[in-house]
């Protein structure tokens, strides 16, 4: 009898000798309780070779497999559980504190169990990740194998963390607009006669543009949400790169920014390119906000032809650079440019633009990629494939 763990077939009924979670060695060769080769591919699979915990009792309830995980995961030596019963061996409870074996009497009770899904349980007051499953020899049969996956808790601590950091940075981030938007609409309504034209038309453009400022982040929290749950929907169109920058440049020249600063170069002719123009967009405009906020110097824009690999194939996309000249980003960071919270020397935002440039470019199967600028900024590039349009897929 074999138990299929990760997509690799091992054997459930006892470890196969030499490691620290095995059972009596047999006396010649391999027995038939022996670890399977994975049929096709001629690998044997040893227990303790699983990156996950494995338990297994028998029909008795006795503990006859216990890898090198198990040990590492629950602080239990396999020669201490080995032989043992399982609820001795491995004293589970649950968050009230109720013996958790005894809950679930998986040798008792309906026989048309399966299992028990993933759930968090405690173990010599730490917790542990456990799910198991019952094998029996025939359909509502008597229980053959009990098989026990153990986890550590450390990747849902981070992922926990990473969600309470996320929620605490956009709290901080809305509670700043939010409040200069209520103080100057009750300032209005309480003192509307005493203020001129002009000072009312200050208070409401301010109001507007700190309205703008939270729409932008809960539109950020959306996006992170998406590309988390790999929902992110790109809906092709025809898009013209060229024209797209030089609308994304004549925005920062509007918004104050000296047109000199920006040099745009295109090597033509570029391929139809098909994407959602919305966040091709966000993309263009983040990465250029970017440049102009932290960078230095002439803010470079170059779209080309992406560089086909082999030659042979002809242009597989379209690809942008965008660089600048200021002192760029210490190569010990740019492992960490894409990631959440990232926000360089200066603070200042939420940090998550980034992160969402990189989410939207490889959900156009695109990619991007951080760098040093030849006159030594930051120098980001990205590459969208000329895909199909939304129309015909």
């Amino acid at each position: 009898m074999s138990v299929r763990t990760s997509g690799i077939t091992v054997a459930a009924d006892s470890c196969p000798s030499g490691g620290p979670g095995h059972g009596t060695p047999p006396a010649t060769g391999p027995g038939p309780d022996a670890p399977r080769a994975v049929p096709g591919t001629g690998i044997g699979l040893d227990p303790d070779d699983l990156p996950d915990g494995l338990v297994v009792a028998d029909e008795h309830g006795r503990v006859i497999c216990f890898n090198a995980a198990a040990a590492r995961i629950t602080d239990i030596a396999a020669q201490d559980a080995l032989g043992r019963p399982l609820e001795q061996a491995l004293p589970l409870q649950d968050i009230e504190g109720r013996r958790w074996w005894r809950l679930t009497d998986p040798y008792g009770g309906l026989a048309i169990r399966r299992g028990q899904p993933e759930r968090n349980l405690l173990l010599g007051g730490r917790e542990v990740l456990v799910s198991a499953r019952y094998i029996r020899s025939r359909p509502t049969g008597p229980l053959h194998r009990l098989v026990v996956a153990l986890r550590g808790t450390e990747a849902r601590r981070r992922t926990e963390l990473s969600h309470a950091e996320l929620i605490a940075t956009v709290a901080h981030e809305l509670r700043s607009p939010l409040t200069s938007v209520k103080g100057f609409t009750a300032t209005l309504l309480q003192k509307w006669e005493r203020f001129t034209d002009d000072q009312k038309r200050l208070m409401l453009e301010t109001v507007d543009a700190d309205a703008n400022r939270v729409t932008r982040l809960i539109a950020e929290l959306l996006d992170i949400s998406r590309i988390d749950s790999g929902r992110l929907e790109v809906r092709r169109q025809r898009v013209d790169m060229t024209a797209a920058v030089r609308r994304h440049v004549q925005a920062q020249t509007t918004a104050g920014q000296q047109p000199d600063r920006f040099l745009i170069r295109m090597l033509e002719p570029l391929p139809d390119l098909w994407a959602d123009p919305d966040k091709v967009d966000q993309v263009l405009g983040n990465l250029l906000e970017n440049a102009v906020r932290h960078g230095e110097g002439t803010v470079t824009i170059e779209v080309a032809p992406s560089s086909p690999t082999p030659p042979e194939r002809g242009c597989t996309g379209t690809t942008v650079t965008v660089s600048d000249e200021g002192p760029g980003i210490p190569e010990e960071s740019m492992s960490r440019v894409f990631t959440r919270f990232w926000r360089g020397s200066k603070r200042g935002g939420t940090g998550l633009g980034l992160y969402i440039v990189k989410g939207i470019v490889e959900a156009h199967g695109g990619t991007i990629t951080v760098g040093r600028a030849p006159a030594g900024g930051a120098e980001f590039r990205f590459s969208l494939p000329v895909a199909t349009p939304a129309f015909m897929v």
